[in-house]
């Protein structure tokens, strides 16, 4: 029995051999299906996981599936740009936090675009209004298109 690796002709969505993308420890990014917006991202190498600061998270099911309906507020000290969104629950985590608490949260698969290059990732919903930037990129969404240097910032055009 045979098995095949489908390969992608998406420089943005290789799976193997050298990085498609150079990013800085911070980067403008976008998630084109929930929106036309940027969001300022932390990439953060030691965390697994990518999330995004999400108000409202309401979980509902549609055609028996389980969803999630939430308000993204993608600017820094801005609670008044608000992007409403519904999307299917990929699963619910456990996530251990930067503080070390144990959190539950929703996981959805959306698109990541990084300058010209778009990709699928996993992203958790949780609250980040301590936190310093709206959402952070963690290892597994960056592996392997992206390689990190974390001397520079915003390598990357800010494109929608």
């Amino acid at each position: 029995m045979s098995t095949s690796r489908k390969k992608s002709s998406s420089k943005s969505e290789r799976r193997g051999g050298a990085p498609s993308i150079i990013v800085g420890w911070r980067e403008w990014v976008g998630l084109p299906d929930l929106g036309d917006f940027r969001v300022k991202a932390k990439i953060d190498t030691g965390a697994r996981t990518s999330a995004i600061h999400a108000w409202k998270i309401q979980p509902f099911e549609k055609d028996g599936e389980p969803w999630v309906r939430f308000e993204l507020h993608p600017n820094q000290d801005d609670n008044l740009t608000r992007i409403p969104c519904e999307m299917p629950v990929l699963e619910s985590r456990e996530i251990r936090s930067s503080n070390g608490q144990v959190q539950t949260r929703y996981v959805v698969s959306t698109r990541l675009r990084i300058g010209p290059h778009v990709w699928p990732i996993e992203l958790t919903l949780t609250r980040r209004d301590e936190m310093g930037f709206r959402m952070l990129i963690g290892r597994t969404a960056l592996r392997p298109n992206a390689l990190v240097d974390p001397a520079r910032s915003f390598l990357c055009p800010a494109t929608l």
